[in-house]
């Protein structure tokens, strides 16, 4: 294999540095079992172009010639190797229904599933998308359509039919895969209307696949809607994979956008697949090889979220490891679900959003119950957004005893893998501290020139040393893809995250919230996470979201919206009074909210990130913009009622 192959003004340019990124990664897809070796390690053509001086679309390709599948790198090898007995998915539904499936009944499950897709005209680069809730199912045809080359988009089982609907159309996909419906909060929640609604207009469906999850009664379509235990079930479980080029798309993942329409970012396999299997070892595997064997990993992200493909789906699974996945929601039917759970399956290593901890802590206010033996856990972790300190150390301490590794990571869609996060071998952490980035990857915080930021400055993080997980493109839109994420910085060669971050007096990265987060008051600059690990670190505080809004005079305001966990132990200007008191302590008169809003839940994507745009718009009372991404869109309505009732109230 050669080294790297560069567009020729770029050569001189790329550093030491670069090259022992690109040979480490070179290393790594080794790990991988590949049919054909690739030729190149890594290619990079920049946004900038020296010679007419003017931008273009940035071309990233990793391992190219390279031939490999990536259904056969997560199952097929596995059972190859001798490992077919070992469990691969313990499967537990909301009901309490379970199921348990080794690597070899996954292998057949995903051969029949590859079989049932060539059988309906599914091939190399057709488009599926995917609209289950976390069933086995789902793992099962995401691997078959990655198995024969198409290219898969899971959409949130939650999501409306509009949502659906313009995944549907955007991708051009030939086939939807559903439920009847799905259990969610005790109940059995219809699915198949929002399909048959998603699937009416213009689109190229030609089938819908429907998995009978809840047994409730739907429409049907005949000749184009199909049962899965039909057709699936009744399937060959032989199957021959064929092997594609590296660089083939693998699924595009959709992403909530501050403006327009969600982007459909492409993620491609051999470069994906290679950061997702290192990283996920790395973070989350035992430290010792010998005692691997003993790993039970739950991520208990919703399958359709990025994390999930990461860290319940490509990673875990490219190596061999056993994993919980968990249809239900954490409250149902009691607050202590998942810590069942743990001990039911013996989880090693814990990995969840802040927002899931923050619940928590307000479910359990005298801590976990002692009753509940978490004993197995060797590691915990979130993902998210930053999380709290208060959340941090609640976690830690409640679930880990205050002595367990705690990996705070920091990553997107775009990037497709961790890029920054504390070590499980390290010996002090920091807690809400996404620490460093991994070996592979580097970052830097620079202003808005891309010049470096020095200690406590507040900047702009950028990925100046991409990893092979990196998003190639945006779905049908190159244009914006250069738009959203290189034209910024396109001379320096910068990937911009678009969250603001500073360093602190040890070198480690602080992640400071969504860049259109900031709040500048009167020449201040303010992180939105600051204010609300400010705000949820009071005792009244459950959750809290907090918000820029226009002022006349300092140019923003501070505007807090906060679930709390008594609502009727004091009034709404008491409420404000004593964290508006709060805040000025922990960080400074400045810092205090003009407005508290008490809410009954705070707007979250499905990925815990709180949508804090909505709550500026909300209540400022201007049109809403996309939500389609968000999980609990029902709080909407909760949060304008909340904001109407405050603002005919006397707060003065």
């Amino acid at each position: 294999m050669s080294t790297t192959s560069l567009a020729p003004h770029m050569a001189a340019q790329r550093s030491d540095e670069d090259h022992e990124r690109i040979s480490f990664w070179a290393e790594q897809a080794q790990r991988l079992d590949w049919a054909q070796p690739w030729h190149t390690d890594h290619t990079f053509v920049s946004a900038f172009d020296p010679d007419s001086e003017e931008l273009r679309v940035p071309s990233i390709e990793w391992f190219a010639g390279g031939k490999l599948n990536a259904a056969v790198n997560c199952v097929d090898r596995h059972v190859s190797a001798g490992n077919g007995e070992k469990v691969a998915l313990y499967c537990e539904g909301e009901p309490g229904d379970r199921r348990v499936i080794t690597y070899r009944e996954l292998q057949d499950e995903v051969c029949k599933a590859a079989n049932t897709l060539e059988s309906l005209g599914i091939g190399k680069g057709d488009r599926v998308v995917i609209y289950l809730p976390v069933i086995a199912e789902t793992i099962i045809i995401t691997l078959a359509v990655a198995r024969i080359g198409a290219i898969h988009s899971l959409v949130f089982g939650g999501f409306s039919a509009e949502a659906l609907q313009f995944r549907v159309e955007d991708t051009g996909a030939k086939l939807l895969v559903t439920t009847d419906g799905q259990f969610r909060r005790g109940k059995a929640v219809p699915v198949k209307a929002n399909a048959d609604a998603a699937v009416s207009g213009e689109n190229s469906i030609e089938h819908v696949l429907v998995v009978r999850r809840t047994g409730s009664d739907i429409e049907w379509t005949e000749g184009r809607d199909l049962w899965w235990h039909e057709t699936v079930e009744l399937a060959s479980t032989e199957h021959t994979a064929e092997y594609f080029d590296a660089e083939t798309p693998l699924f595009i993942m959709y992403t909530s956008g501050t403006t327009g329409q969600p982007k459909g970012l492409v993620h491609t396999t051999g470069g994906y697949l290679t950061q997702a299997s290192y990283s996920h070892e790395l973070l989350f595997s035992h430290p010792d090889p010998a005692q691997r064997e003993t790993d039970v990993h739950w991520c208990t992200a919703d399958l359709a979220w990025v994390t999930a493909h990461t860290y319940e789906i490509y990673g875990p699974l490219s190596n061999g490891v056993t994993q919980v996945i968990f249809e239900g929601t954490p409250n149902t039917p009691h607050p202590g679900r998942h810590f069942e759970i743990i001990e039911r399956y013996g989880v090693t290593s814990y990995y969840t959003a802040p927002t899931l901890v923050r619940s928590l802590m307000g479910w359990f206010p005298d801590g976990v119950p002692a009753h509940h033996d978490l004993s197995s856990l060797r590691l915990l972790g979130t993902v998210g957004e930053a999380v709290n300190p208060q959340a941090w150390t609640w976690l830690r301490e409640q679930l880990g005893g205050g002595t367990l590794p705690m990996v705070d990571t920091w990553w997107q869609s775009e990037t497709g893998a961790t890029i920054l996060s504390p070590r499980p071998s390290d010996t002090a952490f920091k807690p809400g501290c996404a620490a460093r980035a991994l070996p592979g990857v580097s970052v830097r915080i620079v202003n808005d020139d891309g010049a470096d930021v020095g200690c406590d400055e507040q900047g702009l993080i950028v990925v100046d040393g991409i990893g092979p997980a990196m998003a190639r493109t945006v779905w049908g839109n190159p244009q914006r893809y250069l738009d959203s994420y290189w034209s910024k910085f396109a001379k320096q060669g910068y990937f911009l995250a678009g969250d603001g971050a500073r360093y602190d007096t040890d070198g480690d990265v602080w992640i400071l919230g969504r860049i259109d987060d900031v709040i500048n008051i009167s020449g201040h600059r303010l992180s939105t996470i600051e204010i609300e690990s400010a705000l949820v670190s009071h005792p009244l505080v459950i959750e809290a979201g907090v918000t820029p809004v226009t002022d006349a005079l300092t140019g923003h305001a501070v505007v807090a919206f906060v679930v709390i966990s008594n609502p009727e132990a004091l009034s709404a200007p008491e409420v404000q009074d004593q964290l508006r008191a709060h805040v000025a302590r922990k960080i400074g008169p400045i810092a205090k909210p003009a407005a508290v809003v008490v809410v009954p839940d705070v707007p979250k994507t499905r990925s815990g990130k709180i949508m804090r745009r909505l709550l500026t718009q909300m209540f400022e009372g201007t049109p809403l913009g996309d939500t389609t991404s968000l999980q609990n869109e029902e709080a909407v309505a909760g949060i304008i009622a909340a904001v109407t009732e405050y603002n005919t109230k006397d707060h003065s």
